[in-house]
């Protein structure tokens, strides 16, 4: 089956993400954070930003409040987040990252760093500065000229 160029970036884009992602999770595994996701990361930043329950997780992932909450108990039972009572309302329980959740994100974005330092070692800053000037310009972008 022919692949189509459009399809082709899209791999390619896929490939880089799960690249960098794979060798920072295997990092965390060995510094002490096992059975870390690329989700549970990028759940917890969320989480620190504001979204202190399963609906606003949601929203802030993209995913349903379902599967936001499944990863609500997988960082609860890693201890990398707690629930705590609302004082303004005690039917509701806000989520707060521990200092061990905070502490794997440290690890994780230095792994981050790190890796984006070999890539430019490996194709010169200006390619990779480039690279990401492209990628920050067009994500954010609904459409594209035809």
């Amino acid at each position: 089956m022919d692949t189509s160029r459009g399809a082709q970036l899209a791999l390619l884009l896929l490939d880089g993400f799960e690249s960098l992602t794979r060798q920072v999770i295997d990092e965390l595994a060995e510094r002490g954070h096992p059975a870390v996701t690329a989700t549970h990361e990028f759940a917890l930043r969320a989480i620190d930003q504001g979204a202190d329950d399963a609906a606003a997780l949601g929203r802030a992932l993209g995913v349903s409040r379902q599967a936001a909450a499944k990863t609500i108990e997988a960082l609860e039972s890693l201890g990398y987040l707690r629930r705590l009572a609302d004082p303004s309302d005690a039917r509701r329980k806000r989520l707060v990252v521990t200092d061990r959740g905070y502490e794997m994100s440290r690890l994780g974005g230095a792994a981050y760093d790190a890796l984006r330092e070999r890539w430019a070692a490996s194709i010169g800053w200006a390619r990779l500065e480039g690279v990401e000037a492209a990628l920050h310009d067009l994500a954010g972008r609904d459409t594209f000229p035809t």
